[in-house]
């Protein structure tokens, strides 16, 4: 099941209600994902270090419970929480990082750019003239019970100023990019329709534990 969210989004309310959702599946509750568009907010992972936060000015930061450092999320931004019984689908977190990461490229391939990943730094990047890799997505999860929540973020077309406030994923001086200013003509729904429609196979996969045994 794939659904928007009220735009713009509370991030506390949405991790809140993240939260319930995974705390009360059982093994028949079908898997989500939900797209939103955020309210400014920085975020900071569970192995985030506030020294990266740099200048929040008026920016709320929230410590949250995903993996990774801190990024930021706004509007012109697309946010796929992908809610998926990974334990039922027979998928190793390792795994299903690698699958959000490949759906997040073969979108960008549908729309003409070419992105890869960067050794030691979850997410997704395009280069740049010089060779310079620049972040357009930003992905951590957070896996209870063999549940996993949270997801990917997709710079659409947004004010990429906040990023300047932060060390984006705990590194120093980032380059962030997004589908504008990279000559891509797409709004936030469609890039959300497009994401959503590459994560989809992931949802309720039948049990492969027989797979993951063998």
């Amino acid at each position: 099941m794939v659904k928007w969210l009220q735009r713009p989004a509370d991030y506390r309310a949405v991790w809140q209600a993240m939260q319930d959702y995974t705390a009360g599946r059982d093994a028949a509750t079908r898997d989500e994902i939900w797209l939103c568009e955020h309210a400014p907010v920085y975020t900071l992972g569970q192995a985030g270090l506030p020294e990266h936060v740099l200048n929040a000015g008026a920016i709320p930061v929230v410590h949250t419970d995903r993996g990774g450092q801190v990024t930021y999320h706004g509007p012109g931004q697309v946010v796929a929480y992908t809610l998926v019984d990974l334990r039922r689908g027979g998928m190793y977190v390792k795994e299903y990082v690698a699958f959000l990461e490949d759906a997040t490229i073969a979108v960008l391939a549908d729309l003409g750019l070419q992105a890869c990943r960067k050794p030691g730094a979850p997410g997704v990047y395009v280069p740049r003239a010089g060779g310079e890799l620049a972040k357009i997505a930003a992905l951590g999860i957070k896996v209870r019970a063999g549940r996993a929540y949270h997801g990917v973020a997709l710079n659409v077309d947004m004010d990429l100023t906040p990023f300047s406030g932060i060390n984006p994923c705990g590194y120093r001086g980032m380059a962030t990019v997004d589908l504008a200013h990279c000559g891509v003509r797409c709004d936030v729904t469609e890039a959300g329709e497009r994401l959503a429609a590459r994560l989809a196979p992931v949802l309720d996969r039948p049990d492969a534990t027989a797979r993951l045994a063998a």
